[in-house]
């Protein structure tokens, strides 16, 4: 592979396309600067007489055209003027592969004559890597490959780059080029994808009347919002627009006037999100969620097994972990980023978790003393032997006197005044009634009683904690983790104004979480300003991602209505589903959920992500068909790797 050519000197490159090669395939990984090349070269080959066309083979970040799409285009007048598109209605490249290959290899069938630049998307290692390359390299029937390189940088796809019946040259990066952040790359996207629905016009489509490619399922209204679609006339794409509302029987679309409506719909996972951004829709597993303990907690090999998979949950707020899986002991470790800090909901079975975090549990959410759900007491008890700070409990009436005699069960000579110390707040309708308790120590005593408001149990800086009291033959509670807003700040503003990064930042986010927008904050530069005005200068402010727990409820009306409510809109709901809807009788003798119950309930509250628990143990080794029956229903459910569906042949 010859090696003396250089991107900054593009001048020998544009030589060897005009004396040979008609197809040429860019490779290189994200931001190595293969985009400004290609505009490089069709600029040059342009002025020497010849056509030059472009495939924008990267949907996520298409150096022209609309994000989602492959795009073609033609170099007239300094610039690629867009021939014809292919949607993929995905950002993702690796993921959607074939798809953007079959698209990229219909639309170079187009091009006759000239020159036709490949710019292919930063994929280059693994097995997506290796079949975009070689795929691409087939479906263009191309004849030069430009791999571009950094010096000293291994080169990926080797073996690939050998098999191919290309020519193929090594390209030195130019020392300038670099990807934007992540952040940037979502506004600029997404500023494409305005400007081409600026003139767009909203139409409504008879769901009976069309055939719907890819996913979400209909039943899944809330999830179609936002939605990348394309219309399909054969393999052609006539039309893209976004999704505005979705009903039983209506689909209405944003879709611009030179579009034309088809009756097939291509849908996949390019989709706006909360903050107006195209982005890509995560699917859960990958984005969110591991099968495996952190390195910190007790290793699997020393614990009983056969308690099913256990999702854990990252948000930019907290980890929380399903301790037990989906058929053990509720139990539920969210841990508070950036803080040595635990909140446990339920106390099941405490064998997952070693001694040191429960000195890092400040707050325990429990919602009803069931065996199941309260057994891990002692764990806790006695893992806070001689720790002198507090620990609060919350739950429903009663719980006070049940942990009073849970402690004094135990004989506390040994310790003197050592002796773990609780506060217990038991939720009566509106009010907080707490009570103060120490091992060791005589009886529990009354702490007053609070009014709260709208279900907040806990009100801090970071965050508060929501609860609503459901029926299960007994009270039972169930409970919101809320997050503050997350205040994002944009790296590009900080530098068109030259400002530094630095502890100002933090002080900013700070006063702005604690609303004090006419309070001044100095700035690097020496200046000052209020922090409202630098709020709206200089940052972006997101929903903070809720985490809703939920378990051991009836299926009635007031249930559902309160649990929606307090579910609503939340990144997560961990939500009880011990019966498939064969033993439905079974669930309302024992006051729970069933698989649907739980699906309808995840999809009234429009949640992001379901994970269903608290399976009964007859489902072992066939719990494959409790998420198929509740993915039935709702898409958001997460259905673990780990699951048992390999064995459902």
């Amino acid at each position: 592979m010859k090696r003396h050519f250089s991107a900054e000197h593009p001048e020998s490159l544009s030589k060897l396309l005009l004396a040979r090669a008609r197809r040429v395939l860019l490779v290189g990984p994200p931001g190595i600067g293969k985009s400004t090349l290609v505009k490089a070269l069709a600029g040059s080959l342009h002025k020497a007489g010849r056509p030059v066309h472009c495939l924008a083979a990267d949907p996520g970040m298409p150096a022209f055209g609309i994000p989602g799409a492959v795009n073609l285009g033609l170099w007239k007048q300094d610039a690629w003027e867009v021939v014809g598109r292919a949607a993929v209605c995905s950002l993702d490249a690796a993921r959607f592969r074939l798809p953007l290959i079959e698209a990229a290899g219909d639309l170079a069938s187009q091009v006759e004559g000239g020159t036709l630049l490949l710019d292919t998307p930063g994929v280059v290692r693994g097995v997506a890597g290796a079949e975009l390359l070689i795929s691409l390299a087939h479906r263009a029937d191309v004849d030069l490959v430009m791999v571009l390189m950094r010096e000293g940088q291994p080169l990926h796809l080797s073996q690939e780059l050998q098999s191919l019946a290309a020519e193929v040259v090594a390209v030195e990066a130019s020392a300038s080029a670099s990807r934007p952040g992540k952040g940037i790359r979502d506004r600029q996207r997404t500023r494409h994808w305005d400007d081409y629905l600026s003139h767009a016009s909203e139409v409504e489509i008879d769901l009976s009347e069309v055939a719907i490619l890819g996913t979400p399922p209909r039943q899944a209204t809330e999830a179609w919002v936002g939605k990348q679609v394309a219309f399909l006339d054969g393999s052609l794409t006539v039309g893209m627009g976004e999704v505005v509302d979705m009903g039983e029987e209506r689909l209405r679309i944003l879709l611009p006037p030179d579009n034309r409506r088809t009756g097939v719909i291509l849908v996949r996972d390019a989709v706006r999100d909360e903050s107006g951004l195209l982005v890509t829709g995560k699917r859960f597993a990958e984005s969110v969620v591991r099968y495996l303990p952190p390195s910190d907690l007790v290793p699997d090999d020393k614990l009983p097994q056969n308690t099913g998979p256990r999702p854990m949950v990252q948000t930019p707020s907290a980890t929380a972990v399903l301790m037990n899986g989906v058929f053990g002991d509720p139990q539920l470790h969210l841990r508070l980023a950036h803080q040595r800090r635990s909140l446990l909901f339920d106390l099941g079975d405490g064998a997952r978790l070693p001694a040191r975090i429960a000195h890092q549990v400040s707050d325990v959410f429990i919602s009803h003393t069931h065996m199941d759900h309260i057994c891990g007491f002692l764990w806790l008890l006695r893992s806070r032997i001689g720790e002198s700070e507090r620990c609060r409990l919350y739950g429903p009436p009663g719980l006070a006197t049940q942990i009073e005699h849970l402690i004094n069960g135990i004989h506390w000579d040994r310790i003197a005044d050592r002796g773990p110390r609780f506060e217990i707040a038991e939720l009566h309708g509106e009010q907080l009634i707490r009570y103060n308790l120490q091992a060791g120590s005589a009886g529990i005593r009354p702490d007053g009683e609070t009014v709260i408001e709208n279900g907040i149990v806990l009100d801090e800086p970071g965050f508060r904690v929501r609860a609503v009291t459901l029926e299960h033959g007994i009270p039972v509670i169930a409970y919101a983790f809320e997050p503050v807003p997350q205040i994002n700040v944009l790296e590009e503003r900080l530098s068109e104004r030259g400002l530094q990064p630095g502890p100002w930042l933090t002080r900013l986010k700070q006063l702005l979480i604690e609303q004090r927008l006419d309070e001044s904050l100095s700035l690097p530069d020496g200046t000052s300003e209020t922090i409202g005005a630098l709020a709206a200068a200089l940052t972006l402010t997101t929903p903070g991602s809720k985490i809703v727990y939920a378990t051991d409820l009836a299926d009635t009306p007031h249930n559902r209505d309160r649990l929606t409510q307090l579910a609503g809109q939340a990144h997560t709901l961990f939500c009880e589903s011990p019966f498939m809807q064969k033993d439905a009788a079974q669930a309302r003798r024992t006051g729970h959920l069933t698989t649907t119950a739980c699906a309808e309930i995840a999809n009234s509250a429009a949640v992001r992500h379901l994970i269903p628990f608290h399976f009964s143990r007859r489902y072992e080794g066939t719990s494959w068909q409790v998420y198929n029956e509740i993915a039935a229903d709702c898409p958001h459910v997460v259905i673990p790797a780990t699951s048992d569906s390999a064995s459902r042949e």
